[in-house]
């Protein structure tokens, strides 16, 4: 991938790839898939675009069926289900809001009605409302990014177990700013604090009933949330703070998911994966 400087950008929360200059990379066309989720059932919330799309699909091109969350991102959310019938498989279209316990719950019971069972559950969907000063943050904001980001992961995962059989995979989308922090994310960066810790207690929780429970921590990747969050300057050097000195493709982050719903991590629960372009967290 190379380095760029990213070009100014015009978004509003929850932001759509539609509108992004230049457009996240969320398919390799040249991957050789191996049927690794081979009648695998998916479960992705965020799926229409940035990290949730580029797992979708590749989960799709190892044989999984999808069933997507999404809010409002309807292109965006079609384009991903266009791609992923492409490359065989089927994709279910839920648009709705994760913060509502209620959508939730419906949200699980259409993928079940749908397809029978969840094996892959993947809790990726995110927002954040940058901050300069903790006096700046507004209290609904506040509110929201929690029901958001891990208030929803409870809901989900409730209504998602008793769907769920031995040698599932559970997989929550943390971040880097949980382990380094970010002085003007202040509350997007406790959230993802609390879902390490979610991760790592219901892995332990979940043991006994083998159901796998990990996390993936991207750093700064290019999503349609970086320029929707963000202003000019501070989207233009998106990145180039890590040691490789670019923000990352989803299409880089995706193995990590498919690592972790997959046979090959069947010995590891409990552990988060860092795609952050080099920075050490030691987490």
């Amino acid at each position: 991938m190379e380095t760029q400087t990213l070009p100014p950008q015009e978004q509003t929360l929850p932001g759509s790839e539609q509108k992004m200059n230049p457009k996240p990379v969320t398919d390799d066309p040249d991957y050789k898939a191996s049927e690794k989720l081979k009648d695998k059932i998916a479960f992705i919330t965020g799926g229409d675009s940035g990290i949730g799309k580029a797992t979708a699909i590749l989960f799709a091109k190892e044989g999984a069926k999808l069933a997507i969350v999404y809010l409002n991102e309807h292109e965006d959310a079609e384009e991903t289900q266009s791609l992923v019938e492409k490359y065989g498989s089927e994709c279910l279209l839920i648009p709705g809001d994760i913060s509502k316990e209620d959508f939730c719950k419906e949200a699980i019971k259409k993928t079940v009605d749908k397809y029978g069972r969840i094996d892959i559950l993947v809790n990726n969907a995110a927002e954040q409302h940058e901050a300069k000063e903790i006096t700046d943050i507004e209290t609904k904001n506040l509110i929201h990014t929690f029901e958001v980001n891990i208030f929803s992961m409870f809901y989900i995962t409730k209504a998602a177990l008793p769907h769920m059989k031995e040698d599932s995979a559970i997989i929550n989308t943390t971040s880097v700013t949980a382990y380094k922090g970010s002085p003007e994310l202040l509350d997007y960066s406790s959230t993802k604090g609390a879902i390490v810790a979610f991760t790592r207690s219901l892995s332990q929780n979940l043991a006994e009933k083998k159901i796998r429970v990990n996390g993936v921590a991207p750093g700064p990747i290019w999503t349609p949330l970086i320029p929707a969050s963000f202003d000019e300057e501070r989207v233009s050097k998106h990145g180039k703070k890590t040691p490789m000195k670019r923000a990352g493709q989803p299409v880089e982050v995706a193995p990590c998911y498919l690592f972790l719903a997959s046979k090959a991590s069947s010995y590891m629960t409990g552990q988060v994966l860092h795609p952050d372009g080099g920075t050490v967290v030691n987490g």
